[in-house]
């Protein structure tokens, strides 16, 4: 598992600021909150540092419909998600029922063959900052990840 912080946590509350709605029906559908989320803070901002850089913007959207495809394939699906932006970061999180801990897919095969599935856990890892999984007291858990707005290799 990649590095993360796991805890027991109070289902928050309504923060201005952040985008919240109840599980989403699709990955797709996660993304668009996202691009929404951008705009306004763009708007809001008079243009001013623009939505980030189009490989980070890209980042934030694969990380939050990985996540997204996780709850629902692995967490008995989504029941709440939520994305803010803090200072060039893009903080997204989403509740699944589940409370077991997402963990890569071990594959047995001839090493260098291509296998479908099992990527999106490494894939959060390598573009996310910091990802923390809480648990839920209603159940299940929390997983938020916290995607910067500039290029990784900056």
């Amino acid at each position: 598992m990649c590095a993360e912080h796991r805890t027991n946590s109070p289902d928050t509350t309504a923060v201005p600021g952040r985008l919240r709605s109840p599980g989403p029906r699709s990955p797709a559908e996660v993304r668009e909150a996202v691009r929404h989320a951008l705009e306004e803070d763009v708007r809001r901002s008079g243009g001013r540092d623009g939505a980030g850089d189009a490989v980070a913007v890209g980042d934030a959207l694969l990380v939050a419909s990985e996540l997204t495809t996780n709850a629902m394939l692995h967490g008995g699906g989504v029941t709440e998600f939520e994305v803010m932006l803090v200072d060039r970061e893009v903080r997204l999180s989403v509740s699944d029922h589940s409370r077991e801990l997402p963990t890569p897919a071990e594959h047995p095969d001839e090493p260098g063959s291509m296998r479908i599935g099992g990527h999106g856990w490494p894939i959060i890892c390598r573009l996310a900052r910091d990802i923390t999984i809480a648990e839920l007291h209603a159940g299940g858990k929390r997983i938020t990840a916290v995607v910067p707005l500039s290029p990784r290799w900056e």
